[in-house]
């Protein structure tokens, strides 16, 4: 069939799902372009923003992922012009690098999509990309949903727990997030919230003004841009209190200081919302829309990673495309005061020193570990790594060598980067690498607690079955590794991700069966921090991915 009207109109109504929210497309630039079916076009759309479009953008200009436009011409500083695209690579190459994935990062998806949904794929990304339709303020507001009334909260817990060191746990696909006592190892309960949580915070502890009950509330972004609040103190029917929706695609959120406001970052629209922390009601929009480093104007300026500055009264916002940090001052919201701080693309992830002063955030594509001053709102430093830089959640511990040190894994390559993060105490060693150690496979994670001897490494992105589904541990005495632990060997299941328990006596890492994602068989495995050894399963979770201890997170504690 050609492209028919159904593929040229846009359905923005705000209560559909994103699918149907994308569903224009370009007239062919030629007279024989690839084709698909109605139904074949949308399923294919819906999937590649599940699958695809957080690297590749939704409008697949690129980003940690290549440029998947049909068509494309680069322009080099020296006048050279390089073409490429999609068509060129054409539907037999396109259906291989889908299936079995690349060792540059991009896991294979043999085991996430069928045969015809990879035939189909390669066909779509040949085809013009749709455009979504914009989101404002009103239609914001006209998705937020109470389930329990402000007026209604306990003044204390009601479950009798130790819900400090409960854990809130990524239920990936199935929209979900699980509660579970890290005492007693229960699930406690798994609260319907966004498509695919990409991460979630809690209100911290802060040298500005101290929020009442750190670790209390916790905010949720799903891929879906919906914001959920959840409330440790209630029943386990009830924690979930409110949400609000507040773009399309988004994938982060953070807490002021004072614990007033709330922030969403969104993908698609390219902006960021601010809202009130407690009733969840967004009072204000800003575009991250604009020119980069390179004195290009950029439509999809994704807002990648957002996060509360400690001691600062501010918020880093982390604008991927444009490879800016901007840090976002939210005393005066009427007037508010933007830093736009130029580093490198594309930001993604990072976490704080120690000291909560500097921020160390991935410039993936840039290959580069971004360094902020949010003191002195600017540049600190950047830190040449290896390819395609991911330290989600982050690790610092002190290194015999260099003093303290911090480090990340990298999606591109088989490789830890540790380098110090003293610039007070160890001038000459902070910001230059220390020393990098080389594992088995690229990953996603690296995590450490301060009690423990033990630095850890996933290995998620490797397309190697038995690779990604084994974790490494590095000494922190002598950088090597020290073992390395198979977490699960059921086929279509990876490992991914850790965190320690409050007292950093325990490591949990996720058996995250990606394969068959909606059934309740995904696993929590929980090792001896100081033996290694395995010692608990947490059973009966839906795809569990990230997970986050109330302590650790509400005390910054990395």
């Amino acid at each position: 069939m050609s492209l028919g009207t159904t593929q040229k109109k846009i359905r923005s109504s705000l209560g559909i799902g994103f699918a149907m929210m994308l569903s224009s497309v370009a007239m062919p630039a030629f007279a024989q372009e690839p084709t698909l079916s109605d139904e074949a076009f949308e399923a294919s759309k819906q999937l590649y923003f599940e699958q695809c479009a957080g690297c590749h953008g939704v409008l697949r200009k690129g980003a940690t992922g290549k440029n998947l436009e049909p068509q494309w011409k680069k322009t080099a500083a020296d006048g050279t012009v390089t073409e490429g695209g999609t068509l060129k690579l054409g539907q037999e190459r396109l259906e291989k690098i889908i299936q079995w994935g690349t060792e540059g990062g991009m896991n294979n998806f043999s085991d996430i999509m069928t045969e015809e949904q990879i035939k189909d794929m390669a066909t779509y990304i040949q085809m013009d990309p749709p455009k979504p339709p914009e989101m404002s303020l009103a239609q914001m507001k006209e998705t937020r949903k109470v389930y329990v009334e402000e007026a209604d909260y306990p003044t204390e817990p009601l479950h009798g727990r130790n819900w400090e060191n409960f854990f809130v746990v990524i239920e990936r696909d199935a929209g979900k997030v699980a509660v579970i006592d890290g005492d007693t190892k229960e699930v406690l309960t798994h609260i319907p919230t966004g498509y695919a949580v990409h991460v979630i915070k809690a209100s911290e502890k802060s040298e500005i003004s101290e929020p009442e009950n750190p670790g209390r509330f916790w905010y949720t972004m799903g891929r879906d841009g919906k914001m959920t609040k959840i409330d440790l103190w209630q029943t386990p029917d009830k924690m979930l209190v409110s949400e609000v929706k507040i773009a399309y695609d988004a994938r982060d959120v953070a807490v002021s200081g004072d614990g007033k406001y709330v922030i969403g970052g969104g993908y698609w629209p390219p902006h960021f919302v601010i809202a009130d922390a407690k009733t969840l009601e967004p009072l204000k929009v800003v575009s991250t829309r604009g020119v980069n480093i390179d004195g290009d104007y950029v439509e999809e300026a994704r807002v990648a990673a957002i996060y509360n500055t400690p001691n600062e009264p501010t918020w880093l916002v982390a604008v991927k495309e444009l490879g800016q940090m901007w840090q976002v001052d939210y005393s005066d919201l009427d007037n508010l005061r933007i830093d736009k701080i130029d580093s490198a693309k594309f930001l993604h992830d990072g976490f704080f020193d120690p000291t909560g002063r500097y921020f160390q955030i991935a410039a993936n594509a840039s290959n580069k570990m971004v360094v902020v001053d949010t003191k002195e709102r600017k540049l600190e430093s950047m830190i040449d790594v290896a390819a395609l830089p991911h330290p989600g959640p982050g690790a610092n511990w002190e290194d015999p060598n260099c003093g303290p040190v911090a480090g990340t894994t990298h999606l591109g390559v088989g490789t830890v980067t540790v380098w110090g993060n003293d610039p007070e105490g160890r001038p000459d060693d902070a910001w230059k690498t220390c020393y990098e150690v080389e594992t088995d496979g690229a990953g996603l994670f690296i995590r450490t607690h301060p009690n423990s001897k033990y630095v850890w490494a996933d290995q998620t992105k490797h397309p190697d079955p038995e690779v990604q589904q084994s974790v490494q541990v590095i000494s922190k005495e002598t950088g090597e590794i020290v073992k390395t632990i198979q977490v699960t060997d059921t086929e279509g299941n990876a490992a991914v991700h850790f965190e320690f328990n409050a007292d950093g006596t325990e490591v949990w890492v996720s058996n995250w069966n990606l394969a068959d994602s909606l059934e309740p068989n995904g696993e929590i495995v929980i090792y001896d921090a100081e033996t290694l050894e395995e010692k608990a399963r947490v059973k009966g979770l839906y795809a569990p991915t990230g997970k986050f201890n109330v302590y650790n997170r509400s005390n910054h504690v990395t």
